[in-house]
């Protein structure tokens, strides 16, 4: 959602992303776009029917509750990689591990990673130092370039993107277990990294200001000072 009037704090955060995805790739500093999501876990109460010629795969309409599980989605669009992390829950602590395997697992010799996150309470500094000692969360944030979309601007986080693909290509359908599903996303992830798929953002400041100019605020000129030396 686009907030439907003038809202600086909006333009503001769009365009500190905008600008981030205009850098260049830099191997010090990969940008990796991070975003988590909820899968309700169900399972079949009838057998399904199997596909055959004239006649398409049939389920029953009814199924089992199986509760629900988390997903931490971690992408990097420059270098066609992205990591799913299947939890139980999706607290602070939990969000925390999952910065510390980006900075430690994914990319140990970054100088720093530019982080992009929405602005879900959790996805904060303060997350490390309720989950590590002090000098531990230090230690990781210092490996951390924090970059937060604005609120009602989730869409400019690429790893919406990401879900959109895994959702249509591999969780909308029915997965009973949370082990079923971390099996599921991980035969993704390598097909998709295998290929080295990557994503071309091409919305640009310049873009923002034509085609959401209402967003920015109409300076007011009458209250700026202007000194004559």
């Amino acid at each position: 959602m686009i907030p439907p009037e003038a809202d600086a704090a909006f333009a503001a955060a769009m365009e500190d992303l905008l600008a981030v995805y205009a850098r260049p790739p830099d191997g010090a500093r990969p940008l990796v776009c991070f975003d988590e999501a909820g899968k309700e876990l169900s399972g079949q109460v009838r057998p399904p029917l199997p596909a055959h010629p004239g006649q398409p795969a049939r389920e029953d309409t009814e199924y089992a509750r199986a509760g629900k599980a988390n997903l931490f989605l971690a992408c990097a669009p420059h270098l066609g990689w992205r990591q799913i992390t299947v939890t139980q829950q999706r607290t602070g602590v939990d969000f925390a591990h999952a910065v510390r395997e980006l900075v430690d697992g994914a990319f140990p010799t970054a100088e720093r990673i530019v982080l992009v996150l929405d602005n879900l309470n959790t996805h904060r500094p303060a997350s490390l130092y309720q989950a590590f000692p002090p000098q531990e969360a230090r230690r990781i944030l210092e490996r951390i370039e924090w970059h937060f979309t604005p609120t009602h601007g989730s869409w400019l986080n690429i790893a919406e993107l990401e879900w959109s693909v895994l959702t249509r290509q591999c969780l909308h359908r029915r997965i009973p277990t949370q082990e079923a599903l971390a099996h599921e996303v991980a035969a993704w992830v390598a097909t998709r990294n295998h290929a080295r798929v990557r994503v071309a953002w091409r919305f640009t400041v310049d873009d923002a200001r034509k085609t959401l100019a209402y967003v920015y605020p109409i300076p007011d000129q009458g209250n700026v000072a202007v000194t004559n030396y």
